[in-house]
């Protein structure tokens, strides 16, 4: 369904989940993943995709060069700062994209100036002229961000962006970078730029909001009511510290109450729902129950007045239907007889793009799981299909776990891991519980030995045969890794989760062999 119907303006949605959001502690994401959120964030419709951070590190180049080859329909963006290398790289990185941005960026606020990049006002002017006028060398699209802008001097804001749109500069972005503004301050910068500044009706005025005291979607949808039109966002409100706009809250915001806002989008809202779910797996960072829109509870009733106004007429408590936003209201029931052609429509229903090699391996668990439960849900379907995605080289498989626990009772584990080599290696441990036990004989088989901070076990469907899954964050060698898998039992589903570690530390050990050069990190003062 195109939301851009009927006599509304439209408001461009520019994501930027797999820059911004993936900045967010432990929501990294590997290659493959990105790719799979990228090709979702197209079909869900967004304008634009902000596909990384190329001069941030190889792995962020790889990122955005892939997504500009591979995914097609949105224009594919890259951030760089007002400086030759960031911008000469985003380029490289985006130059075979059929619709490429660059995105560069300058801090310009008075405690930025100061503290940050010891500049005076004139040489902010001659570097953000320059870093337009290099992008605009490379593409005709270039949005241009004075980072901090929420704080900046109007007089200030008003030069810089003049200055930006005669270098060349079609998007203006005004980011509320550490989430400061108020609505109606925020609103009143917007207005301010469109009546003083020149030239300013030749761009689309852009919002970027942070969520620190929880106002990122308010801001926003106060600065579209002051003439932005483009949004930055991210799928659940990803983000550094306390997060962004949540897109699938403006979106649904500016649909509901078109009577106010009086604009479309171009996005499909019956997949925010999908799109939210895998962000949410992929990340291993869960939505709160009571989120807007996409939340458990978004759509649950439990008070009895509540109950009864629904029977009698839905719209008394409910202003969106939940049909609307990919809340279906019966699941489609998998069980041991249905063949492998049921199983492909569902997954491609569900919104996951498979290769066969990747599908025949959803139908060989899928099958192993109905021979385990009676029923399986659409949430089973999606956590064998994400368990498959994530799955990456494995130096060690698990074959057997077995624990023994209880009150009065050593725990006890043994494991039986096999090696690529074709090896195949017994241990057993004693732990402070069974999972422990079972971590620690794990470690003793692979010989890596990690510490982990976060380790979490939910149920995925319903039932007393429901699925759980389980999530671990680790560190090792300073770095953060994180597993995930999903099994009947949590103990099995625990110890596939911390081999997923495992194997990820060793594959990274194997590629730092490989290419001993380290990564460049950016700081993160840098951050839009």
């Amino acid at each position: 369904m195109n939301e851009n119907a009927g006599p509304y303006e439209h408001l461009i949605i520019f994501d930027t989940t797999l820059r911004d959001g993936e900045q967010s502690p432990g929501a990294s994401m590997n290659l493959a993943e990105k790719l799979e959120v990228a090709r979702a964030l197209a079909d869900l419709g967004v304008d634009v995709i902000e596909a990384g951070f190329p001069i941030a590190s190889p792995g962020d180049f790889e990122a955005v060069q892939a997504i500009a080859r591979q995914v097609h329909g949105p224009t594919i963006c890259g951030l760089a700062r007002c400086n030759n290398a960031d911008i000469d790289r985003a380029w490289e990185a985006l130059r075979d994209a059929p619709k490429p941005r660059i995105h560069v960026f300058l801090a310009t606020s008075a405690i930025h100036r100061e503290f940050k990049l010891h500049m005076a006002k004139e040489e902010i002017l001659r570097r953000a002229v320059e870093g337009v006028t290099r992008a605009k060398s490379y593409c005709d699209n270039v949005e241009f961000s004075p980072e901090d802008a929420s704080r900046t001097e109007l007089d200030f804001l008003v030069e810089v962006v003049e200055k930006a749109i005669e270098a060349g500069a079609t998007t203006i972005n005004i980011p509320d970078t550490v989430g400061y503004a108020v609505p109606d301050q925020y609103g009143a910068i917007f207005a301010h730029l469109r009546k003083h500044v020149r030239g300013i009706d030749k761009v689309v005025l852009s919002a970027h909001c942070h969520d620190d005291l929880g106002m990122a979607v308010a801001n926003s949808l106060a600065a579209v009511v002051s003439g932005a039109r483009q949004v930055e966002c991210t799928i659940n409100g990803l983000g550094e510290r306390a997060g962004n706009c949540a897109l699938e809250e403006v979106i649904m915001a500016v649909r509901t109450r078109g009577d106010f806002f009086q604009l479309a989008t171009n996005i499909t809202t019956r997949k925010l729902h999908h799109t939210s779910r895998l962000v949410a797996h992929v990340t291993g960072i869960q939505v709160q129950r009571n989120k807007a829109v996409v939340g458990q509870n978004a759509f649950a009733h439990e008070a009895g007045i509540h109950q009864d106004g629904m029977l009698k007429e839905r719209s008394t408590y409910e202003i969106m239907n939940p049909e609307d936003v990919g809340l279906p209201k019966t699941e489609l029931v998998l069980g041991k007889h249905s063949g492998r052609h049921a199983l492909r429509e569902r997954v491609l229903e569900l919104g996951y793009h498979l290769d066969e090699q990747q599908l025949q391996k959803v139908f060989e668990n899928f099958k192993v799981l109905a021979d385990r439960k009676k029923t399986i849900y659409d949430a089973d379907v999606e956590a064998l299909a994400e368990a498959v995605m994530a799955s990456g080289p494995a130096l060690w498989t698990l074959e057997a776990v077995t624990c023994n626990a209880g009150s009065g009772t050593i725990p006890s584990a043994a494991v039986c891991i096999w090696h690529k080599d074709g090896t195949i290696v017994r241990e057993a441990s004693l732990g402070d519980g069974p999972v422990d036990a079972v971590f620690k004989a794990i470690e003793r088989v692979t010989g890596i030995e990690v510490e982990l901070r976060d380790f979490r076990v939910r149920s995925v469907s319903v039932g007393e045969d429901a699925q759980g899954e389980a999530h671990i964050e680790a560190f090792y060698n300073g770095r953060s890794v994180t597993g995930r898998a999903i099994s009947t039992d949590i103990i099995e589903a625990s110890a596939l989760a911390f081999v997923q570690v495992i194997n990820r530390i060793a594959m990274r050990k194997a590629q730092s062999r490989l290419h001993p050069q380290t990564e460049k990190e950016v700081p993160a003062s840098t951050v839009v």
